[in-house]
């Protein structure tokens, strides 16, 4: 995953590290220069002290000058009169004046030649090579210490972006810290203008959100409540051809399955379309999970007994926090699931109550229970298990995702296992305690 900061701290230290490469040769080229002349001017100032010197008469003269990187001669026409040690006999120059360069004693040097009285000629030369080391030194003084500040540079650099960056960091934090549930703009006061378009891009896709959920709710909501009229006139009519058709037929049988299970897959998009996290959240108030799983349990015992299926219900009291018609609806889920799900003179067992100091629900079977493989599916919306497609048995997938929901409104969590009663499934829910732990 690419870093902005790390992406842009790159692309400033290659600019600022070429910036001051050029500037350094540059600065290298032109203090190269400036050292040539001051150079020059000092082998001016030696030629003028050579010219005091005055002439000389007689056989040429040497002086050891102990230098070997500098050399003088002073010349009567083509007659040497005075030279240095180092210095060659022949002349090293043109008897021209000014600067030029010379080769001689195996080196490159630059030479001066000046006028003296009575048409004398004055020469001094100094090596190149120590000129340019000398010159070197010094520039490569002034420009090394700008290399060694570049990775101060670069820390700077990246102090300074992670600061310029604080503002996107900022409302990252805000859009982490919105719950899942809240789709309500974004509030940035006085935001930078490149990050202006991108809070209102995103609050204008958060805005779409909202109204599309709106309308998926009120679709689910109006359409359950249309078809609750039918429903009942339909039963009504399938009461009444009771006393018209034979006793025991079997298509008034599956007609009034159809209808039944047309009445309960409308009251599960009515539940799923009631769980509204603003509204639930805001009604939230102290309530006993085992008293509630007591009531639920004794309302469904009639369904279990058709079955010859038996229900036991364990635990003890459990205060905690939440919405008692919500817990009602997910106990209910989940015990309709264990109904139809669990053979004829099966086993269902629920468990309401504390674990650990943790308010748990649990309701465990002994039905055919649900593969490894498929469990993270089953939260999905009409999602059905394979097995119990092709078993025949009657659903819509929208149980367990009501659970789910319901589940994460109470900030619990919901965990699917092997039935503690030797086969099936046990599906727990663990709800926060008072301290806020599951």
């Amino acid at each position: 995953m690419k870093s902005i900061r790390r992406s842009l701290v790159t692309m400033l230290v290659a600019a600022f590290t070429l910036v001051s490469f050029l500037a350094a040769l540059n600065g290298y080229r032109a203090s190269m220069d400036k050292a040539e002349n001051l150079l020059d001017a000092q082998l001016q100032y030696s030629a003028e002290i050579l010219v005091s010197l005055g002439p000389r008469q007689g056989a040429p003269h040497v002086l050891d000058s102990g230098a070997e990187a500098f050399v003088f001669q002073i010349w009567d026409g083509e007659r040497p009169l005075l030279r240095s040690a180092a210095a060659p006999e022949a002349p090293i120059t043109a008897f021209v004046e000014g600067y030029r360069y010379a080769n001689f004693s195996g080196y490159r040097w630059r030479t001066l030649t000046v006028p003296m009285i009575e048409g004398r000629w004055g020469m001094v030369a100094e090596r190149a090579d120590v000129r340019h080391m000398l010159a070197e030194s010094v520039v490569l003084e002034s420009v090394i210490p700008l290399l060694g500040w570049l990775p101060v540079a670069a820390l700077l650099i990246w102090i300074l972006v992670g600061w310029g960056l604080a503002p996107l960091r900022e409302l990252s934090l805000q859009i982490n810290r919105k719950a899942s549930d809240d789709l309500a703009p974004l509030e940035y006061i006085d935001p930078p203008a490149e990050l202006a378009q991108v809070i209102a891009s995103t609050n204008g896709l958060l805005l779409r959100l909202t109204a599309a959920l709106q309308r998926e709710k009120h679709f689910a909501s109006h359409a359950a409540h249309e078809l609750r009229t039918p429903i009942s006139a339909l039963k009504i009519h399938l009461h009444n051809l009771e006393s018209e058709v034979p006793e025991g037929s079997s298509a008034l049988e599956h007609a009034n399955e159809g209808i039944e299970r047309m009445r309960h897959l409308v009251e599960q998009l009515l539940d799923l379309a009631r769980t509204q996290p603003e509204l639930i959240k805001a009604n939230f108030q102290a309530i006993d999970l085992h008293t509630v799983a007591q009531r639920v349990t004794a309302e469904c015992w009639p369904a279990f007994e058709q079955r010859g299926q038996s229900v036991s219900l364990h635990g003890e009291d459990a205060v905690m926090q939440g919405d008692e018609a919500m817990l009602a609806v997910l106990l209910r889920n989940l015990l309709d699931n264990a109904r139809k799900y669990t053979p004829v003179g099966g086993e269902i067992s629920v468990f309401a109550g504390c674990r650990d100091g943790v308010p748990t629900l649990e309701v465990a079977d002994t039905g055919p229970g649900i593969p490894p493989a498929e469990r993270q599916h089953v939260f999905e919306r009409f999602y059905r298990v394979t097995a119990q497609v092709r078993e025949g048995v009657s659903g819509a997938g929208l149980g367990l995702a009501i659970t789910q929901h319901i589940v994460q409104l109470h900030g619990a969590q919901v965990q699917l296992t092997d039935s503690h009663l030797g086969s099936g499934l046990a599906v727990v829910v663990r709800f926060p305690n008072a301290m806020g732990t599951r």
